[in-house]
């Protein structure tokens, strides 16, 4: 524990929804003391000894606010999600695609008018995605429950079913 923390170490923390996220939890931050502010304690090994000494972990002590250390560990996760955000749009193939080839030839069919083709295009894209990602947040709560993947995953099961018997019938 240490520090004065009354956090329960690791191994007791419990999800209480282990279908939410496969992340897992992240501990509370240790409070701050009387002395000043919390600071974080982390053990890391020592280097390779010599045969004839004993290894012993080191324990290093960062002097800096729980605080500092939380906006340094959200900095290098938005890094991480940007980039990675940056790398599947830009090295998906289905960019290409759907932009240069599906768009691209659709639009050369509009002759001068191809430009409110494209500011089109970008409209409906920019709703598209805020949609999808604010109804994501908005639905988040009624989705963290089986049932409701239930539901969804039958919905989506009449709506392929529809679509394959039209196309069986040739409509």
């Amino acid at each position: 524990m240490g520090c004065g923390s009354s956090r329960p170490p690791l191994s007791r923390l419990r999800r209480s929804r282990p279908h939410r996220s496969r992340l897992a939890p992240v501990p509370a931050a240790p409070a701050p003391t009387a002395s000043g502010p919390a600071v974080s304690v982390s053990a890391t090994p020592v280097p390779a000894a010599p045969a004839s000494a004993t290894p012993v972990p080191a324990v290093s002590v960062s002097a800096t606010p729980v605080a500092a250390s939380a906006a340094a560990a959200t900095r290098t996760g938005l890094a991480t999600a940007l980039a990675t955000c940056l790398a599947l749009t830009w090295l998906n193939p289905h960019v290409y695609l759907d932009t240069v080839f599906l768009l691209g030839s659709i639009a050369s069919t509009h002759g001068a008018d191809r430009w409110w083709f494209a500011l089109g295009a970008v409209t409906g894209s920019a709703v598209w995605f805020f949609a999808l990602g604010y109804g994501a947040r908005l639905l988040g709560r009624w989705l963290a429950t089986a049932r409701a993947w239930r539901i969804l995953d039958a919905v989506i099961a009449v709506i392929m079913l529809a679509l394959a018997v039209n196309l069986l019938r040739g409509v």
